[in-house]
């Protein structure tokens, strides 16, 4: 990919979008359901799109909570339903939308009881919190209104079923497909009245935040003096990180206490773009520069030298991902942190059930495999997702399962479930306990590993193709891959279905011993996406990354890219 030339630098008054202008496109723009990209569509964590772009406005959340209405109904879903936010500037008024939709038909809707920002993890927590009392009746879920990462001027819309995680292909195609319908038919079904602000209210920051030493041994983090610095990234997290410093007497400091919809106080992503991917080392220069430059101003040439904190932690605006940076190893690689924080938690929790398997999408790192394999653990691969993880996580087949854009859960201390949708508070936390029980850090950690299995070379790319070549490489068969050995190795798995469940990947997936790569359509591009790794280096990697093309293309019958 080719980095903006100022990537990773402060945004400056020209990038920042206009709001007002935002919120207005919201409630005049009224989108086209004949047009393609004006429809209702769930990705992997639901509806996104712009009001500027009439692919996010009140008609399309509107709909959708009223496909949502009668798809809870015909699921028998009639308990609470848990709605939250985050800090995008479409979210709040999205927010009141669902809110005036599910009011007017009979929906029991909880708000926050602070009026305060709410992170996914803490609607996925109080959906099994609730739930876990009901003897399967009057079963909550939920919707979260974010488009996590995304720029400012986005915004996004997921529903949660009762098992508390994303929801599934079935759900979110039922919901989709039933919206568009009330679109095409202007609306003419779709209930609404007036949201009642005294509804029925629930604390989710106090909840969440006093029962993480069910999940986390917080005692050690306070001990030990584990520094912490969090930055919310203007996120949904910020209120929730003051609190569990207080109520934890953790040595923690909130970097950047700022909730701003321009989202100005960030630099700028690798196109160029603000974007709060908090596994960016470009949308996370601030942070990465304050651990460099001992805390002061980084721009400032009178810094002090010296990491202000042990464990400084990012997360995305609905704290659904993690970002970890440590004073010896700067901002680390999802897989890598992936990787030790499986390797700690399955010695250091001997509540989990023995048999608990260990959960990994199937473009995530192979030092997971091969960590895996050291403890004895059942290895769980499914595709692209963390709906993936849901029944397994609830069950407790799976102990921990994490996805290779910085987004995973695991277990109570005690085996049952904690959260079923990513989790960017707990696994910024757990850093901080891996550091106080062990004496070393995450970096520290992955360094070990490396030295025992190697250290692997790990990127994605974009290859250019044609919309039927997408459809096309989505539908694969394994046996249309001919191909006998990859970058010199024998291919030992020609995959288009995930070994862990046998659900299709969308893609392919070729493997040897020494490295692999797996290649998935663009939702959003005439693109597809190439994922390689090699245990020999970056030119064993870029060899890879090379030859994974003309597999494609022979395996699409010499059409692809």
């Amino acid at each position: 990919m080719t980095v903006h030339e100022r990537a990773g630098t402060p945004a400056r008054p020209e990038d920042l979008v206009d709001v007002d202008a935002l919120l207005a496109a919201y409630a005049s723009t009224h989108p086209d359901p004949s047009v393609a990209v004006q429809r209702v569509a769930f990705g992997t964590s639901g509806h996104r799109g712009s009001a500027f772009t009439a692919t996010f406005n009140d008609d399309h959340i509107a709909a959708t909570s009223q496909a949502i209405v009668e798809y809870r109904a015909a699921q028998g879903t009639d308990g609470p339903l848990f709605l939250g936010r985050d800090s995008h500037a479409l979210s709040e008024p999205a927010w009141r939308t669902a809110a005036e939709v599910f009011a007017a038909n009979g929906v029991d809707v909880v708000i926050d009881s602070r009026d305060g920002l709410t992170p996914t993890p803490a609607i996925s927590h109080a959906i099994l919190v609730t739930n876990a009392g009901r003897d399967g009746r009057h079963l909550a879920d939920g919707v979260v209104v974010t488009p996590s990462h995304n720029p400012p001027a986005d915004g996004g819309f997921k529903y949660n079923p009762p098992d508390g995680g994303p929801a599934g292909t079935e759900a979110t195609s039922w919901i989709a497909d039933r919206a568009n319908e009330l679109l095409e038919n202007g609306l003419k079904e779709v209930r609404r009245a007036r949201f009642d602000a005294a509804a029925h209210r629930y604390d989710y920051l106090g909840t969440y935040v006093d029962q993480l030493d069910q999940v986390l041994d917080m005692a050690a983090v306070r001990d030990a003096g584990v520094t912490i610095g969090a930055d919310p990234l203007g996120g949904a997290s910020v209120d929730y990180w003051g609190e569990i410093a207080q109520r934890w007497g953790l040595d923690l400091t909130v970097v950047n206490p700022d909730v701003d919809p321009t989202f100005g106080f960030m630099t700028l992503d690798w196109d160029g773009k603000i974007r709060m991917d908090c596994s960016s080392p470009y949308a996370m220069a601030s942070l990465i520069a304050r651990m460099e430059a001992g805390g002061a101003d980084a721009r400032s040439a009178e810094a002090p030298r010296g990491a202000p904190f042990t464990i400084a932690t990012g997360n995305d605006a609905d704290a659904d991902r993690h970002g970890i940076v440590t004073a010896d190893g700067g901002l680390m690689n999802p897989n890598h942190y992936l990787a030790v924080a499986i390797g700690y938690l399955f010695a250091h929790r001997p509540g989990w059930p023995a048999a608990a398997g260990i959960g990994k999408t199937a473009v995530s790192s192979s030092m997971i495999d091969r960590v895996a394999a050291d403890l004895g653990r059942t290895l769980v691969e499914v595709p692209v997702g963390f709906k993936w993880f849901v029944p397994g996580l609830r069950s407790g087949t799976i102990g921990f399962g994490g996805e290779e854009s910085a987004g995973a859960s695991f277990l109570r201390r005690d085996g049952s479930p904690w959260s079923t949708d990513k989790d960017g508070l707990l696994l910024a936390l757990l850093a901080s306990e891996i550091t106080a029980v062990t004496g070393s850090t995450p970096s520290e950690h992955y360094a070990r590993l490396t030295g025992r299995f190697g250290a692997p070379a790990y990127a994605r790319t974009d290859v250019a193709c044609s919309r039927e070549d997408k459809a096309a490489l989505s539908k694969l068969a394994a046996d249309a891959v001919t191909a006998t050995e990859l970058a010199g190795d024998a291919i030992t798995a020609r995959l288009t279905r995930a070994p862990g469940n046998d659900a299709a990947i969308g893609g392919l997936k070729v493997v040897t011993d020494a490295g692999w790569f797996a290649a998935r359509p663009s939702g959003t591009e005439d693109v597809y996406k190439v994922y390689a790794e090699s245990f020999r280096g970056p030119e064993h990697l870029a060899r890879i990354q090379d030859e994974a093309r003309g597999v494609v293309s022979a395996a699409l019958g010499g059409s692809g890219a």
